[in-house]
């Protein structure tokens, strides 16, 4: 688990075809390449890229895997349909999140967590370890001693919410948190560069461990429910969605993809 750099389970871009497969991806969900529309041919992609067919085609699959594109004999590889991508693969949550409908990514994440953390809470309040209380409580204080050093803070967050889900003991939820790591990450991260907020959000992690530590499920989710209220509230105050205007949605995703890096 880690908030610094990108997550663990993500792409590595080491390999000659993982580099391509980030370049083509980040191409789909920035909206270079649209929905339906046919790539180019592996000749001239191979030209682009200076690499092989055997490369192009191995990064093809990958894309292929995540539902971004699909090749067909005859017509070639074409991006699937929005509603097809798998919006919770670790890379392709990275590529949206610094896409130019970051902004929109970002509060959906936040509605995402606000589904499934307070539900994680509550079960976590009726099934956690001792060892397991133990591990979130070491995580918040982690939270609360690294003060105004925000980078600190924000790994140590990340590591209290999946503390929290693999303390509901329930392998799809444990499973979900790992899937949903990055997204979490990221809605993490953006607080970073308002240090103010994250001191402001101490106490309201303090407040979850607690009704956890008592075994308290409905308190638990209340406060779980609260922490992710405010949370979107001050996703909203960072971003400063702007009903309108090409000029200004495109100044909040440059400070959004900014707050990505």
């Amino acid at each position: 688990m880690q908030v610094k750099g990108k997550p663990s389970r993500m792409l590595s871009q080491r390999s000659i075809h993982g580099r391509i497969t980030h370049e083509i991806g980040q191409q789909i969900l920035r909206g270079d390449l649209a929905p339906g529309e046919v790539l180019p041919s592996e000749t001239d992609l191979g030209a682009e890229f200076g690499v092989s067919r055997t490369v192009l085609r191995e990064a093809i699959k990958v894309l292929a895997a995540k539902g971004l594109v699909e090749s067909r004999t005859k017509i070639g590889t074409r991006v699937k349909a929005r509603d097809q991508w798998n919006m919770l693969d670790p890379d392709v949550l990275s590529w949206s999140l610094a896409s130019h409908e970051a902004e929109d990514y970002a509060l959906a994440v936040s509605e995402m967590r606000r589904v499934l953390e307070p539900a994680g809470a509550a079960f976590a309040a009726q099934r956690a370890s001792l060892e397991q209380i133990a591990r979130i409580r070491s995580t918040y204080e982690a939270m609360e001693a690294a003060g105004q050093n925000a980078e600190d803070s924000a790994d140590h967050d990340l590591r209290f919410h999946l503390a929290i889900l693999e303390a509901t003991n329930n392998p799809f939820l444990v499973s979900m948190g790992h899937v949903i790591e990055s997204a979490i990450a990221f809605n993490i991260r953006l607080s970073v560069k308002f240090p103010n907020l994250r001191v402001q959000s101490v106490p309201l992690h303090r407040v979850v461990l607690e009704r956890i530590e008592k075994g308290d499920p409905r308190g638990a989710q209340a406060a779980m429910v609260k922490l992710l209220q405010e949370a979107q509230i001050d996703i909203e105050r960072i971003l400063a969605k702007p009903r309108g205007g090409r000029a200004a949605r495109a100044a909040s995703a440059r400070r959004l993809r900014q707050a990505y890096r």
